[in-house]
């Protein structure tokens, strides 16, 4: 998939997609809702890019693999190379837009593959696992640490969370992730989800927000 035909404000993005990284239990009661302790430092796990798909026009799940939760996050889009150690300046630079999205998971297989001691990836990167919706502006948001981020179901809101609640705010967790492996322009993070995480269920309605920068509505079909 190739972001030629996404858009930050309606500008086109022509750089490829690269890969998702996605940081785990980023909020404290999320991590309680699941019964997971809260990490002693940022947990990390890879999408590959071929898992994003975009919320217009409605998203699949899968059918044959037990229950698909869905996961809330705000994700940031990557435009420049980060490595090693960037200070704020360049981690700011490389920031080229900001989006909702759904981290969607497999929570049956993931349960029984953690049960196992085993990776993740069958329940976190099947196709279709990382909605993504078109991106923002980074110059739409004068704080990083305020950042709302909302997921209306069926007109009831069941994720109503802001980035003032991460556990590892987006500038340092792109700093500590770049210190351990290079981002790329076109690749995504996405920053962790709030509570209120649950089950999909095909037909359900959806309102997929930043609430005040951007707002989008879907089905899941």
């Amino acid at each position: 998939m190739s972001y030629q035909h996404k858009y930050v404000d309606g500008t086109g993005i022509h750089f490829p997609l690269g890969k998702v990284v996605c940081i785990g239990r980023n909020y404290a009661e999320h991590a309680k809702e699941l019964d997971n302790p809260i990490p002693a430092e940022p947990l990390l796990f890879i999408k590959p890019g071929s898992c994003v798909v975009p919320i217009e026009g409605g998203f699949s799940i899968p059918t044959d693999r037990g229950s698909v939760h869905y996961e809330a996050e705000i994700v940031v889009l990557i435009g420049k190379p980060l490595s090693k150690k960037p200070d704020r300046e360049e981690v700011l630079d490389a920031i080229s837009g900001f989006a909702p999205g759904l981290d969607l998971t497999l929570r049956d297989v993931q349960s029984k593959l953690k049960e196992k001691g085993l990776p993740w990836e069958l329940a976190k990167s099947f196709d279709g696992a990382a909605v993504v919706a078109p991106f923002v502006s980074p110059d739409a948001f004068a704080d990083l640490t305020d950042i709302p981020i909302r997921l209306t179901i069926n007109g009831e809101v069941r994720q109503d969370g802001n980035s003032s609640l991460m556990l590892n705010p987006i500038v340092p967790i792109i700093q500590h992730i770049a210190s351990h492996f290079s981002l790329q322009a076109g690749d995504l993070i996405m920053t962790g989800t709030p509570a209120g995480v649950g089950p999909f269920s095909v037909g359900d309605q959806i309102v997929l927000e930043l609430p005040g920068y951007s707002s989008f509505e879907s089905d899941v079909r």
